[in-house]
């Protein structure tokens, strides 16, 4: 990844760095709070070297003192300093405890030593260290002084005595909060960039358009927005005219008569690679947002394992196209909606249901539907778990594989494409499912605003103005046929059964476009 994807990455997962970064900080106070405060008295001694009063011995006595002094140093912690220390003051500690409380610092090119203890008590803690600076000067001495000679010619003068510090050495509050803020960004940073590289999920368009060129596959016809009151309002031509997801539904719509254009597409298979990832709510509003432009739209449920079409409109399940594959009804039969827009719900499910989406039956069925409507939107079963979407290809124009952002992996979206392309029936796009609504551009705010001042009712308000939930009255699978003519239209808010005949006149708008090809 390049500087720009790292700067997406944090900005990504800021909440996850920011909340570790809090800690750290919170950690780093409660480290400061709970520990025990210490103070640190210092002693100075100055080494000199007893010599003659020329100048040329005395420079020479300095630089054999500056030579020698940081070899002082380490003897301040001898046992030799360290338990004539501790006997004298009768302090209740071990000269091996007390050697790790003293530290011996030589200020560069200097001849001084500074010699520091850290108790728990100020006023211990210079008396300590004033009397490891005696003893240290006597035992240099001893060190230095020859066997022959009656004194020493290094001599340790102590020329600033420790005094109790006013403030505590330890805990150093700032330095504690400041570590425990880097430490929880860095900790953050880290553990944001290992979970990026080993999550695997398309994230948003861009990312899925960029791998899908990488693997020559086909293109993002759009990316639907996520809206958390999709649940509660499954049809967003309906809930929210010109929100973020009717507008996407739209131009998906648009996107799909470009997918294929050297050959007509009319009988389209939504499928997705693992189970709920949103590929029926994209099919019922795709067959919205055909119906919303004026054209004859049946949506047809043939997941026969976890059929969810009707219960997302509110309709009958108990008979659709599992009762016409097996000869039960007539097509006409259990079709449910107006004439513009038709559902055929799944019906009972079935025990075999690969071996009856297979048949010929299945094939004559969504034949007729083709010749009856202008489009024919199938919600079929998702690719990897199961083998329902594939053998359908006979039946179909076009596949739609459905993505769900954040979730999909991109291996997921490479074998079920692979399925696809084994069957022969083209995959006409992809669509991005619960897309994150940052980063995908879209309308750019436009549609989001816009409201018109009167809107017309579209054919999917008329067939569920009723609301959610209520149930459409059937005329039974079994019931014969009308004799005269269709109706043409529900009247608004009130959604019918439909019992044409296949050989009926097509809607009036189809027949208009008809007319001009």
């Amino acid at each position: 990844m390049d500087l720009r994807a790292y700067l997406r990455v944090l900005a990504r997962r800021w909440r996850a760095i920011t909340a570790l970064a809090l800690l750290g900080t919170f950690l780093g106070a409660c480290a400061t709070y709970t520990a025990t405060a210490e103070y640190q008295a210092t002693a100075t001694l100055f080494v000199s070297l007893q010599a003659g009063a020329d100048t040329a011995a005395m420079n020479q006595g300095n630089s054999f003192a500056q030579a020698r002094v940081r070899s002082y140093a380490a003897v301040a912690a001898s046992p030799q300093v360290t338990g004539p220390v501790v006997q004298s003051l009768g302090l209740d500690m071990t000269p091996a405890q007390l050697s790790g409380r003293i530290t011996a610092e030589v200020p560069l090119d200097t001849v001084l030593l500074h010699v520091s203890v850290t108790d728990t008590q100020p006023r211990r803690a210079a008396r300590i260290a004033n009397a490891v600076a005696a003893r240290f000067a006597e035992v240099i001495s001893d060190l230095e002084r020859p066997s022959t000679a009656r004194q020493s010619p290094v001599r340790l003068s102590i020329t600033a005595p420790a005094t109790p510090p006013d403030a505590p050495f330890s805990p150093h509050t700032t330095l504690n909060l400041a570590l425990g803020l880097v430490a929880g960004l860095a900790l953050g940073i880290g553990l944001s960039v290992l979970l990026e590289s080993l999550d695997t999920s398309v994230r948003n368009s861009q990312a899925l358009s960029e791998f899908l060129a990488g693997i020559a596959g086909p293109a993002v016809l759009c990316s639907i927005a996520y809206d958390p009151q999709a649940p509660r309002s499954p049809l967003a031509t309906r809930e929210d005219l010109h929100g973020r997801r009717a507008e996407g539904f739209r131009r998906l719509r648009t996107n799909l008569h470009f997918a294929n254009v050297d050959r007509q597409t009319k009988v389209i298979a939504v499928t997705s690679a693992l189970p709920d990832e949103g590929k029926t709510s994209v099919a019922v509003n795709l067959a919205a947002a055909l119906a919303e432009s004026g054209a004859s739209v049946c949506l047809v449920d043939a997941d026969l394992r976890r059929p969810s079409i009707a219960g997302t409109l509110g309709l009958v399940r108990d008979a659709g196209l599992t009762t016409v594959l097996i000869g039960i009804a007539k097509i006409h039969e259990v079709l449910q909606g107006t004439p513009s827009f038709a559902v055929l719900t799944s019906g009972a499910v079935p025990p075999n249901p690969t071996e009856l989406l297979s048949t010929e039956q299945l094939r004559a069925t969504l034949r007729a539907l083709a010749e009856e409507f202008d489009h024919v939107v199938v919600d079929t079963g998702p690719v990897l778990p199961v083998a329902d979407a594939s053998v359908i290809a006979p039946a179909v124009d076009g596949y739609l594989l459905v993505v769900r952002a954040q979730r999909t992996t991109r291996s997921q979206v490479t074998d079920a494409i692979r399925s696809l392309d084994r069957v022969g029936t083209p995959l006409l796009g992809v669509v991005l499912n619960r897309a994150p609504i940052k980063g995908e551009g879209g309308t750019y705010g436009y549609a989001y605003e816009y409201q018109p001042e009167h809107t017309a009712a579209t054919p999917i308000s008329r067939l569920l103005g009723r609301g959610r939930g209520s149930r459409v009255r059937p005329s039974g699978p079994l019931a014969p046929a009308p004799t005269g003519p269709p109706p043409r239209h529900a009247a608004a808010g009130e959604a019918t059964i439909i019992a044409p005949s296949l050989d009926r006149q097509p809607h009036p708008a189809a027949a208009e476009r008809s007319s001009t090809r």
